[in-house]
This record gives structure tokens, C-alpha cells and sequence, in this order.
């Protein structure tokens, strides 16, 4: 598989030094030597606190990172990352990263992206009144490791301060800022560079996409032979019943079409009734 890709250059498309987790993984991986350009402007495509709207989905925003990176470094083989943060979708009351990485190599037409789901996030906003809220928020968030950001309102940009990481600056910047009005509103600053929680996803996310590159098809042996759907229906164990639960995992080359299903790929064949809808409505 390293021959497709050893000793070339790979651009990653970031300005939040998120290089420092993707550059020693591929370089060691695959043989390619990282590097990323000066002055690419990523935030372009959208921003976390809203100033700068992000237009498309994930995947496509990543796209349009790689492009714009391609376009100004005239490189072929290039790697964007793109975070979401939110509700999960599953669990109720907890907030999720959902980190997509892609990778694209244009000369021999190789496209590989991967996600992943957690919820080892401190994302988090609030409206803060006293000194002992901000306190107890920036606590909760990991500050000082954890960067915090403070405007004069939700959707109020004029005056916003990012990348707060010290105490004293901290407070500084609320005493001014709440001199002038009743509240302040405070996030959590999820920039790569300044969330160490959100790194460790996308170097989580990194190594799943690796091994998704590294998966060659069985047929052509093209690069990116990954699962790209899951078939649910695993029978309950008490009343047969289809559950939600996967039965199969659905492989396919982007290259080739080869298509393989992997029938009970968690190793087993019946699902617990906790998880059936008709034993445990």
C-alpha cells in the first residue's frame, strides 16, 4: 500500500496547527513528508463562533478545504479536517464532536474521508453575570488548558476575544467588558490549537483513517476499502424480533465497485432483549 503515496508531499489544509497530531501519523504511515502552507485561510469556509457562517455540510466544507489548498499550494495529495459540535444525536442532555477528516490524492483519483462520534467534549456557552459564574464555567471547561472566548452577546462579534487561556487576562477581560453592560457570553474556544479535547478526537479520527487507506479491495487492490454502510435487523434472542442493532457492515471499493457484506461482524447473532423495541418499548 505505501507505494502508492511514499515519498511524496502531503498538504494539510489547517491554520490551527492541527499538523501537530496528523504530521507524525501519516509521515510514519504512509512515507509522505507533511507540510502546511502560509496564509491558507480555512476560516473562510466557516468559523465556531459564528461570525463567518459555514455554507455546506462536513464533508463538502472538507472538500472545499482541500481544494483551496490544492489551488494554492499546487500540491496532489492534500488532508482537510472539519469538527461539528452540538446535541448527540442519541444521547439525551450529552454534547458531541462529530470530527471528519479527509484525505485526497488527485493523481490517481483516491478520495477517503472517516468520522468519528464522541463525546469527550467541554463544548459549552453562557450568559455570565458575576465574577463567581465565570469562574465556576471556566472550571467546568478545563480552563486554563482550554481556551475560552468572550463576546458582549451571543451574536454580537464587535469586541470578541479569543483564545483567552490565563486567569488574569480572564478576568480582565470580563471586568471591562462587564463594566459597560449587565452580561457577558462566554464559549468554550473549540479551535484545535486551543481545545485539547477536541486534538485527541482528531488524532482518534487520524488513525481510523489510516487504517481505512491502508484497507486495500480485496479485487483491484485500490486503496480505501472501507465499510461505507450497516445493515441493522439483528434479531432479538427472546422474540426474534428485527432490532435497530447492526447485522451486517457493508464494504465497498471506491475504485472497482467490489461490494462485501459482513455478516454479525460484532460476533454475535442475537441482540439482547434491553435493545428490542417490542420486548423493551
Amino acid at each position: 500500500m505505501r507505494h502508492w503515496f511514499e515519498g511524496r508531499t502531503l498538504v494539510i489544509a489547517t491554520k490551527h496547527q492541527k499538523e501537530s497530531v496528523l504530521a507524525p501519523l501519516f509521515e510514519n504511515e504512509l512515507g509522505v513528508k507533511c507540510f502546511v502552507p502560509d496564509q491558507l485561510d480555512t476560516d473562510s469556509l466557516g468559523t465556531f463562533t459564528g461570525e463567518v457562517e459555514r455554507e455546506s455540510d462536513p464533508l463538502e466544507t472538507a472538500r472545499r478545504k482541500c481544494q483551496l489548498a490544492l489551488d494554492h499550494t499546487g500540491a496532489d495529495l492534500v488532508l482537510s479536517s472539519e469538527g461539528s459540535f452540538g446535541p448527540h444525536p442519541q444521547m439525551v442532555f450529552a454534547h458531541a464532536d462529530d470530527e471528519l477528516l479527509l484525505f485526497r490524492d488527485t493523481r490517481n483519483h483516491i478520495e477517503v474521508f472517516t468520522r468519528c462520534l464522541s463525546t469527550e467534549t467541554n463544548f459549552n456557552a453562557r450568559e455570565i453575570f458575576t465574577r463567581a459564574e465565570l469562574m465556576e464555567f471556566a472550571t467546568a471547561a478545563g480552563f486554563p488548558e482550554h481556551a475560552l472566548i468572550i463576546k458582549p452577546a451571543k451574536n454580537q462579534f464587535e469586541g470578541m476575544v479569543k483564545g483567552i487561556h490565563s486567569w488574569t487576562a480572564l478576568l480582565e477581560i470580563f471586568e471591562n467588558m462587564k463594566a459597560r453592560q449587565a452580561s457577558v457570553y462566554v464559549e468554550t474556544d473549540m479551535r484545535a490549537m486551543y481545545n485539547p479535547m477536541r486534538m485527541a478526537c482528531i488524532e482518534k479520527t487520524a488513525r481510523r483513517l489510516l487504517d481505512k487507506i491502508k484497507s486495500c479491495c480485496p479485487i483491484c487492490e485500490f486503496p480505501g476499502f472501507g465499510m461505507t454502510a450497516l445493515r441493522e435487523g439483528l434479531p432479538c434472542e427472546l422474540c426474534q424480533t428485527p432490532t435497530r442493532s447492526p447485522k451486517s457492515y457493508i464494504y465497498e471499493c471506491v475504485h472497482c465497485e467490489h461490494v462485501k457484506e459482513d455478516v454479525y461482524p460484532q460476533g454475535k447473532k442475537f441482540e439482547s432483549p434491553m435493545y428490542c423495541d417490542n420486548c423493551n418499548p
